[in-house]
């Protein structure tokens, strides 16, 4: 059987040489929301669904080899609750592989990853994205790496009690005493210190205390769009100098500075999209991320908000390997949690950022880098210094 898939429309122009190059690395995509949907007992993961960005048939069109699916519940929701839910998607996951074993392998170190891809599985993986849903508790923490978890963000876009995040007012100062506890407990366990979503103080506090390179699961670069969730060129050197990863984001807020402007320029275009996505969904959180991103596009439509082209998410790379060089950029998509730029609706479109990386005239190896050994470095490096 052929590593490479069968080609689809959004592949039609795709170099041969990409394809090959494409289907034979090792594609890592480090932040899905898809596990809102897994919590769904009706919705199938092994069905090519019309809506949403992710599911077997459409990972496989696009050659993705391992997948990091996000434990998310929004900030407010705090204490017992917050734990609770946390392991209700862990475990949602988990049934997910158990109930596709000929496609998918949970996978919890970059060998294993390498093992799914040898035997033609796809690797999953999970990253809980807030610190708040360790309720203050370390024991929660080595609780969720026993499941799987290999990474976790600090915070979310609210502060926690003990780390400043990168959308809220400073509290902390950064990270507090127990911030930095919780950073050595993950060096640790073998656990993936997240630096997305954390206000810049809290970064290189990260810095300071962690004995391991840290990652950057979803984060694009702030110097080509002035978000607080992308990081400053002297954040991505600092991070890279000590061994870590950042992973472009493809959110268009995140890719864009006209899109940016648009958004400052009209806040109450984001109240009427949150407003339409309740109207359709009600409190469904995976209908609500799907469908704020289908009304941002009908608002793109009306010419109420810029395009944005998936073009974009190759500048970001371009732009942080021109910093840090090739091996310390990756891919972290936020597929079904963000608006996706034209081009990269789904899983199945991810090729084109190699064809157009190697067409910018990187070499094969350094897109392998990209598309997923960095990360599998990061990994392994995270995985050594529980030795040292």
């Amino acid at each position: 059987m052929s590593l490479v898939a069968v080609t689809t429309e959004s592949q039609s122009n795709i170099s041969p040489q990409a394809r090959e190059q494409h289907f034979q690395s090792i594609v890592v995509d480090t932040h899905d929301d898809t596990t809102q949907r897994l919590l769904d007992p009706k919705f199938d993961f092994g069905a090519r669904h019309s809506d949403g960005s992710v599911d077997i048939p459409r990972m496989r069109e696009g050659g993705l080899s391992a997948i990091f699916f996000s434990i998310w519940i929004p900030g407010a929701v705090t204490g017992p609750a917050a734990v609770q839910r946390a392991l209700d998607q862990i475990n949602a996951v988990r049934e997910t592989v158990a109930r596709h074993p000929n496609d998918l392998v949970l996978c919890a170190t970059a060998e294993e990853i390498r093992r799914a891809k040898a035997g033609r599985k796809i690797a999953v993986l999970m990253g809980v994205e807030g610190g708040h849903m360790i309720n203050n508790s370390l024991a929660n923490l080595d609780k969720f790496f026993a499941l799987g978890v290999r990474y976790m963000t600090l915070t979310h876009t609210v502060n926690t009690d003990w780390a400043d995040a990168s959308t809220d007012q400073a509290a902390h100062n950064g990270l507090t005493d127990f911030g930095r506890q919780v950073v050595r407990e993950m060096n640790r366990l073998g656990m993936m210190v997240d630096i997305s979503h954390v206000a810049d103080k809290t970064f290189y506090d990260v810095l300071a205390v962690s004995k391991a390179p840290v990652i950057a699961s979803h984060s694009s670069c702030r110097a080509l769009c002035n978000a607080p969730r992308n990081m400053t060129d002297d954040m991505i050197k600092a991070l890279a100098a000590k061994g870590g990863v950042i992973q472009i984001n493809y959110h268009v807020g995140f890719l864009s500075q006209q899109f940016q402007d648009a958004q400052k320029a009209h806040p109450e275009l984001g109240k009427e999209i949150e407003a339409e996505a309740k109207k359709r969904c009600g409190e469904n959180e995976a209908c609500l991320l799907i469908e704020a991103d289908k009304v941002t596009r009908e608002m793109v439509a009306q010419g109420k908000l810029p395009r944005v082209d998936w073009t974009e998410i190759v500048k970001h790379i371009d732009h942080a390997v021109k910093l840090v060089g090739a091996d310390h950029v990756g891919l972290g998509s936020d597929f079904d949690g963000a608006d996706m730029p034209y081009g990269m609706e789904d899983a199945s479109d991810i090729p084109r950022i190699t064809d157009a990386l190697l067409a910018k005239g990187y070499s094969p190896a350094d897109v392998r880098k990209i598309l997923g050994g960095n990360t599998l470095r990061l990994m392994q490096d995270v995985e050594a210094a529980t030795q040292d």
